[in-house]
C-alpha cells in the first residue's frame, strides 16, 4: 500500500497534479441527526433564511464563498461583528476582486478579517458556520452563492443543519485547512496577481444588491 501511495504521487508530480488529486482521504461518515432546513430557489428566500442564523449567533461565524455580493448579507455579517461575534470570512481571490460587485471592500473596511484563496482551481465553498464550537452549531451550505440572482433568478438549493456536532466540526476542521493556505489581506493592495484558470470557471454573472 506504501508502494502504490509513493507511485500515486510520483505520477501526480510527473503530471504537474497535486498527489492528493490522484490518491484522495477517504470521504468523512457522520451520523445523521439534529434538523434541517431546507431551501429551494427561487420559490423559497434563501437569504432571509441565511439572515435569521446569522441573527442567531452567539460567538462565532465562518464563512467560504465563492462570490460574495449581498448586500444583505453583508451588513447581517458587519452587524453580528460589531456586537461582538467573531466573523471571518474567506473568498475565492479571482471572483472578489475590488473590480466586481463584491462585499470583500467593505468587509475590510468594516474590520472583519478577510482571507482570500488561491490554492484551487476555484475556491468554490459556499458555507456558512455559526457558533461551530457550541451546542448551537449550524451548518449552511448547496449550492447558493451569496448573491442578489441566487435569491431571485437562479435555480440554487440551500441546507441549514442544525443540532449535529460531529457535522459542524468536519466543516470546522475542512474550514480551518482552508485558512492555512489561504492569505489574510492587510488590505486591498495586497490581493495577489492575477493567474491563468483552466476551464471550468463559472462566469460571474451575478449582480450586487
Amino acid at each position: 500500500m506504501r508502494g502504490l501511495s509513493c507511485l500515486l504521487a510520483c505520477g501526480a508530480l510527473i503530471l504537474g497534479a497535486p498527489a492528493w488529486a490522484l490518491a484522495p482521504e477517504p470521504a468523512l461518515n457522520v451520523a445523521a441527526t439534529g434538523t434541517v432546513e431546507v431551501v429551494f430557489s427561487p420559490w423559497n428566500d434563501g437569504e432571509a433564511a441565511l439572515l435569521a442564523a446569522i441573527d442567531e449567533a452567539r460567538e462565532q461565524i465562518l464563512v467560504q464563498a465563492y462570490l460574495f455580493t449581498s448586500k444583505p448579507l453583508a451588513r447581517a455579517l458587519i452587524t453580528a461583528h460589531r456586537r461582538g461575534v467573531r466573523v471571518e470570512v474567506m473568498l475565492d481571490a479571482e471572483s472578489n476582486r475590488p473590480a466586481s460587485a463584491s462585499m470583500l471592500p467593505d468587509f475590510m473596511a468594516a474590520g472583519v478579517p478577510v482571507l482570500v484563496e488561491t490554492r484551487h482551481n476555484i475556491a468554490h465553498n459556499k458555507v456558512m458556520l455559526f457558533d461551530p464550537g457550541s451546542s448551537r452549531a449550524a451548518v449552511a451550505t448547496g449550492s447558493y452563492n451569496y448573491t442578489r440572482s441566487a435569491r431571485l433568478a437562479n435555480a440554487e438549493n440551500l441546507l441549514i443543519l442544525r443540532g449535529n456536532p460531529a457535522l459542524a466540526r468536519a466543516y470546522l476542521d475542512n474550514w480551518l485547512r482552508h485558512k492555512a493556505e489561504a492569505q489574510l489581506l492587510q488590505s486591498l493592495d495586497n490581493l495577489p496577481a492575477r493567474r491563468r484558470k483552466e476551464d471550468g470557471r463559472e462566469p460571474d454573472r451575478a449582480t450586487a444588491d
